[in-house]
């Protein structure tokens, strides 16, 4: 009777503790759930700060794209500008010029008026004019006559000659004076229109400074939400890995008690007591402690330089960067560490001996046994994270397939 009761007591006993355990746990996960669902939200308000901060810089690198040919095209206008300017001061030279000949032009003019003028005098008589025909004809003689026709003719011709250089060079003092001031004319239409479109270029480049000027501001302001979003993750993340320790501390606690009442079986397979890891396993062990919290889970991460640096590793890529830290070079895949080492029994195992989970596969998910029947691992859920081969997900998938690389 009294072993009965002995029996029922410890019967008892593990219930209760049982009881709490699953309580604790089922608590935990509620809380870890919200928080994930937090970080899951903030991590997408993240992602969609990333995306406007990338836009808004396309949004400046083709601003400034359009500022630089702007830039270009303002120094093709000045030049055409300058230019323009330099044609002006030549054409008003050239004005100078045309100025001194109109007054040389103007003097020869004059000269000959004059000359004209007093032949009409020498042919006044007494008071009154006379003509070319009355001088012939006024002749006493054929010889006189004959005189008086060559002398009328030499003024004529004379004077057709005067005419004839006056009007031509009327005509020519005209149409310079009109080539002069077209060239100008159309010169100055050119600067006054070169120098509105340079103010058009240049208020365009003003209004586009100002939207960079705007944009900046929007990608600061990003970026500040950006950082702020991610300290809120950073510190969700501090509660989450608290409580997951807190957690394993009292899963840990409370598989000792049930350890000291009762074997603990998991499917049939007995798990090995408690150890410490040594050694190079100790230092296997906490290289990837800086990553609980500070990772994610990534297919086929952690197998360059920017996975690593970033904390982003998928199972078996977490355990060979784990080995490589410790100086031992171990395959990067679940099929090629589930053939390394060597195989040891469950009894046998200890920490920094690795362990194989069927999870959509046989030997699909591999971690780094820590000791009090928990691993280390990049978890699909959490990234690299320790977690307890006795919960209700892992105990299930864990067969007993445990390989040894270092002693």
């Amino acid at each position: 009777m009294a072993g009965k009761r002995n029996i029922v007591i410890m019967t008892t006993v593990a219930l209760g503790l049982m009881y709490s355990f699953f309580a604790d746990t089922v608590h935990a996960e509620v809380t870890k759930s919200q928080i994930q669902e937090q970080r899951s939200e903030i991590q997408s308000d993240i992602e969609k700060t990333e995306e406007e901060i990338n836009q808004v810089r396309e949004e400046m690198i083709q601003l400034n794209d359009q500022i630089n040919r702007i830039d270009e095209a303002v120094k093709d206008n000045q030049k055409m500008i300058e230019q323009t300017t330099d044609d002006i001061d030549i054409a008003n030279e050239e004005v100078e010029i045309l100025r001194e000949e109109i007054s040389d032009l103007q003097e020869d003019i004059d000269a000959r008026h004059d000359i004209l003028k007093e032949r009409a005098v020498s042919l006044q008589h007494k008071g009154g004019s006379i003509s070319y025909l009355e001088v012939i004809m006024g002749s006493e003689s054929f010889g006189d006559f004959i005189d008086r026709v060559s002398l009328v003719t030499t003024l004529m011709d004379a004077d057709n000659d005067l005419m004839e250089k006056q009007e031509a060079d009327k005509q020519v003092l005209e149409e310079k004076s009109q080539t002069i001031e077209t060239k100008i004319h159309n010169l100055e239409d050119m600067k006054a229109e070169l120098e509105g479109m340079q103010a058009q270029i240049l208020d365009q480049k003003e209004q586009q400074q100002t939207l960079i000027a705007d944009l900046e501001e929007k990608e600061k302001d990003n970026v500040d939400i950006k950082a702020e979003l991610e300290a809120r993750d950073q510190s969700l993340a501090i509660q989450q890995a608290e409580l997951e320790q807190a957690e394993r501390a009292s899963q840990e606690s409370q598989i000792n008690q049930l350890s000291a009442s009762s074997e603990t079986t998991n499917g049939g397979i007995s798990l090995p007591s408690t150890s410490v890891a040594s050694g190079s396993a100790s230092d296997l062990i906490n290289v990837g402690k800086k990553y609980i919290g500070n990772s994610v889970y990534v297919f086929a991460g952690g197998r360059n330089a920017y996975d690593i640096a970033h904390g982003r590793f998928d199972c078996s890529g977490f355990v060979s960067w784990a080995f490589s830290q410790i100086g031992v070079n171990v395959s990067a895949s679940t099929a090629g560490l589930s053939g390394q080492g060597k195989k040891v029994s469950v009894s046998e195992m200890k920490p920094g001996d690795i362990v194989f989970f069927n999870t959509y596969k046989t030997n699909g998910h591999v971690g780094i046994y820590v000791g009090g029947n928990q691993f280390i691992g990049s978890q699909s859920s959490t990234g690299v994270a320790i977690a307890n081969m006795n919960d209700s997900y892992w105990g299930q998938r864990f067969t007993g397939h445990v390989r040894r690389i270092i002693d």
